[in-house]
C-alpha cells in the first residue's frame, strides 16, 4: 500500500532562543575514516558506471565495508621514510557475472582506489606506501532479486529496513567548521603552506556565545627543517585561519597534543596519520551532510559504498537532507528536520513513516505534506545525481 499524504506527519519544532552549547566535528579528506568512506563510494560509482556501460543497468552491489590498517613510518625533519605500508581492505558484495560475461570487480576496485589516492593525497606513493586488498564477493540472491525491478524500469524495492534523517539550515558553528575544512584544502592554502597534510580534523565548540576550534593537522616533514620552523608554521597557520574565517586567533588551537620540550609533535611523511598506526573504517566519520553533529538528528548509518538504487541506508539519508533544504528554500519554514524509515521489500517511494518537523512554518501542513509527497516520487532518480553530478 502506498504512503498516502495522511501518513506524512508534520510537527512543530520549538521556537525561542538558540542553543547555549553545541559541538560539531569534521574529519578531513586524508583522515583514515574519510579515506575509507571516499574510496568505498568511489568504487560504488565506478561499478555503477561499468554496469551501465556494459549491461544498460546498474546491477546489485554494496561495497560499504572498507578497513584501513595503519602502517609504520619514520618521519624526520626535511624528509623521513615509510617503514611498512598502509593496508586498505575493500569488502562487500557485487554482481560479478551476467550470463557468460564476467565483471572484473576486484580490478575495478583496485584501479579506482589508486586513482582516488593519487588525486587526493599528494604525498602518498600508491605503489610503495599502500596496499589495496579487495575482498568483494557475489551478492545474496534475495537482495539481487529485490534489485532487479530497477532494470525493468519499476520502482526499486528497499533492500534494508533502515532510516534516514536530515536538517537545514546549518548553524553558525557548522558553517564555520566546513569553512575551515575547505580553507585547509584550498590549492592556494597548500601552495602557501605545503607542510599541511590532507589528514585534518576540526572540532568546533560553541559555549555561551564563544566559538572554540581544535584543529589536528598532520604536518609534512619534508617541508620543515627543525622544531623551530614547525612551531613557527603552526602559529602562521593559526593566524591564517583566523584571518580568513573571521575568528579571533585565541579561539583556535592546533595540534594540542604536541610536547615541544620532548619534541613529540604531529610530524608525518605522507601527511596522513594512517602511515603510523592510525586505522580507519567506513561509517565512523562524517555523516551524509559532511559533518558529525551530536546536537542534531543524526543517523549512524554508513552511506558510503552502498548502491544508489535500492539501499535506503544511503538513499534516505541523502534525500532527508535534500528535503529539509528544499522546504526551507521554498519558504515553507525557517528550519526543517526530516525523519524517514523503510521496510525491506517495500518500494523505496513508500516509507513506513515520514515525519517533518518545522520551525516558524510559513506554509500550511497540507502544503508541506503535498510538497513532500511529490518529492518522494523523485527518490528513484537520486542515483543520477550521484553518478552524474551537474
Amino acid at each position: 500500500m502506498s504512503l498516502s499524504k495522511s501518513n506524512i506527519f508534520i510537527q512543530q519544532l520549538p521556537g525561542g532562543s538558540k542553543r547555549d552549547f553545541e559541538i560539531v566535528e569534521r574529519k578531513g579528506i586524508g583522515h583514515p575514516d574519510t579515506i575509507c568512506d571516499e574510496i568505498a563510494e568511489a568504487v560504488s560509482r565506478a561499478l555503477s558506471r561499468y554496469y551501465l556501460e556494459h549491461f544498460g543497468s546498474i546491477l546489485h552491489h554494496n561495497v560499504d565495508k572498507a578497513l584501513l590498517v595503519g602502517g609504520s613510518s619514520e618521519p624526520y625533519y626535511a624528509g623521513g621514510k615509510m617503514r611498512h605500508p598502509i593496508e586498505l581492505y575493500i569488502a562487500g558484495r557485487a554482481t560479478s557475472q551476467v550470463g557468460d560475461k564476467f565483471v572484473p570487480v576486484e580490478e575495478i576496485a583496485i584501479r579506482t582506489a589508486k586513482n582516488w589516492l593519487k588525486e587526493h593525497l599528494r604525498y602518498v606513493d600508491v605503489v610503495n606506501d599502500i596496499r589495496i586488498i579487495p575482498k568483494i564477493r557475489s551478492g545474496s540472491q534475495d537482495l539481487v532479486e529485490l534489485f532487479q525491478r530497477f532494470g525493468l524500469g519499476e520502482v526499486p524495492l528497499s533492500n534494508d529496513t533502515s532510516f534516514g534523517v536530515g536538517f537545514y539550515p546549518f548553524s553558525a558553528l557548522e558553517k564555520k567548521v566546513l569553512e575551515i575544512d575547505q580553507l585547509l584544502r584550498e590549492p592556494t592554502t597548500l601552495s602557501q603552506f605545503p607542510c599541511i597534510g590532507e589528514d585534518t580534523k576540526i572540532m568546533g565548540v560553541y559555549k555561551e556565545g564563544q566559538f572554540l576550534f581544535t584543529l589536528a593537522i598532520a604536518m609534512v616533514d619534508r617541508h620543515l627543517a627543525n622544531l623551530a620552523e614547525y612551531k613557527s608554521k603552526i602559529e602562521e597557520i593559526k593566524a591564517f585561519v583566523a584571518n580568513h574565517v573571521f575568528i579571533d586567533a585565541s579561539c583556535i588551537f592546533i595540534n594540542t597534543a604536541d610536547d615541544y620540550q620532548k619534541e613529540s609533535i604531529y610530524l608525518t611523511v605522507t601527511g596522513c596519520s594512517a602511515e603510523n598506526g592510525d586505522d580507519g573504517q567506513v561509517g565512523r566519520g562524517n555523516r551524509a551532510n559532511g559533518l558529525i553533529t551530536p546536537y542534531r538528528p543524526m543517523s549512524l548509518e554508513a552511506t558510503a559504498g552502498k548502491n544508489p538504487i535500492s539501499h535506503v541506508g544511503k538513499i534516505y539519508n541523502l534525500w532527508a537532507n535534500e528535503l529539509s533544504k528544499a522546504i526551507c528554500l521554498q519558504g515553507f519554514a525557517e528550519e526543517a528536520e526530516v525523519f524517514i524509515v523503510s521496510q525491506i521489500g517495500k518500494p523505496i517511494t513508500e516509507p513506513t513513516l515520514l515525519e517533518i518537523r518545522l520551525k516558524n512554518a510559513e506554509a500550511s501542513e497540507d502544503e508541506v505534506r503535498s510538497f513532500a509527497s511529490g518529492k518522494l516520487l523523485e527518490i528513484p532518480q537520486i542515483w543520477e545525481k550521484l553518478l552524474f553530478p551537474s
